[in-house]
């Protein structure tokens, strides 16, 4: 497909459990069209039915144009875990003949694009959980089976929202420690008692969702010295750095100034509690590694990444930095 310059075109998308974000990008860095739809989710939907969502917003990029609509695409989605499954979406893609090249990988790494200032690193994402995966200089990769605590992992607003509903109710009957977090529970459900909150939830009557909406208020109250919110703001610093730290080891990169990249919406909060300890933690295994934050939606990650398959100009990967900065 060529534009109306001559230029060859990448569709990014961002395939997410909550929304998808797609961008078409020229070769040139020039961003001719976003959008965003319904969540991308091939574990419950269905390989099909989640390849719909993302080509009826690439076809509504593209006013309507029948397929191809790029020259490349770069999908970097949700539920592309394993190689058998970025293979199976992958060939989805092809079949249905939305461009003429397509790679698929999963979202973390478009997480890691976007906030690296290089092709390789590490990168850290918590935001409902919590993931990680790194890239060598020569293209090794490092990733976790991120499914959960049954492959080991602890983390993300779902995690820490429960832990936060834990102590609460312990305080309440006095089988733990006093803690404000009972008082944040009781505060912003509008209840008398944390157990209403609990039998609200048990009843069906309180959506589990809805407890995601604790978790800035946990590190409010870890902020004000509650020392019991702190603990399980320590619990995740330590996650996030020992995820960093083992994608650091396994690509022997522990020595090499490489970058630790945050992303998520726990991380891009920018709690200073939270951070100053995944940065001591990080630190002390690796000195010369650098932690810094995600600033560009992950859609950014997976339009330079295509602009890279592309071998576009250094210019075009600034062009498109430029344009998400302003639009963020």
């Amino acid at each position: 497909m060529i534009t109306g310059s001559g230029l060859r075109t990448v569709l990014a998308v961002d395939g997410g459990n909550s929304k998808t974000d797609l961008a078409l990008v020229a070769e040139d860095g020039a961003v001719l069209a976003t959008g965003r739809t319904g969540p991308f989710v091939p574990q419950s939907a269905g390989v099909g039915a989640a390849a719909d969502v993302v080509e009826r917003e690439a076809k509504a990029l593209r006013d309507g144009m029948a397929a191809p609509y790029a020259d490349m695409m770069a999908a970097f989605l949700a539920g592309a875990d394993f190689p058998a499954e970025e293979e199976a979406l992958r060939a989805e893609f092809l079949a249905r003949g939305c461009a003429g090249e397509v790679s698929v990988a999963n979202d973390t790494f478009a997480v890691l694009r976007a906030g690296a200032s290089r092709r390789w690193g590490v990168v850290v994402v918590c935001g409902a959980g919590i993931n990680a995966a790194g890239v060598s200089p020569t293209g090794e990769t490092a990733r976790f089976p991120a499914l959960g605590r049954r492959s080991g992992d602890w983390g993300g607003g779902e995690d820490l929202a429960d832990r936060v509903l834990w102590h609460a109710a312990r305080m309440e009957d006095g089988r733990g420690p006093a803690t404000a977090l009972a008082e944040l529970v009781v505060t912003h459900f509008g209840t008398a008692s944390v157990t209403e909150v609990v039998l609200a939830l048990h009843f069906g009557e309180l959506d589990p969702a809805r407890l995601h909406e604790l978790v800035p208020g946990l590190f409010a109250v870890a902020g004000g010295g509650d020392a019991v919110a702190r603990g399980v703001v320590a619990r995740q610093a330590e996650e996030v750095a020992v995820m960093a730290t083992v994608c650091l080891r396994r690509l022997g990169l522990l020595g090499t100034p490489a970058e630790v990249v945050l992303g998520g919406s726990v991380l891009t909060a920018g709690d200073p509690y939270l951070h100053g300890m995944i940065e001591s933690a990080i630190g002390a295994s690796a000195p010369d590694a650098r932690v810094v934050v995600s600033t560009l939606p992950p859609v950014a990650g997976a339009a330079l990444a295509g602009l890279d398959l592309l071998g576009a100009a250094e210019t075009a990967r600034t062009r498109v930095r430029d344009h998400f900065r302003r639009s963020g």
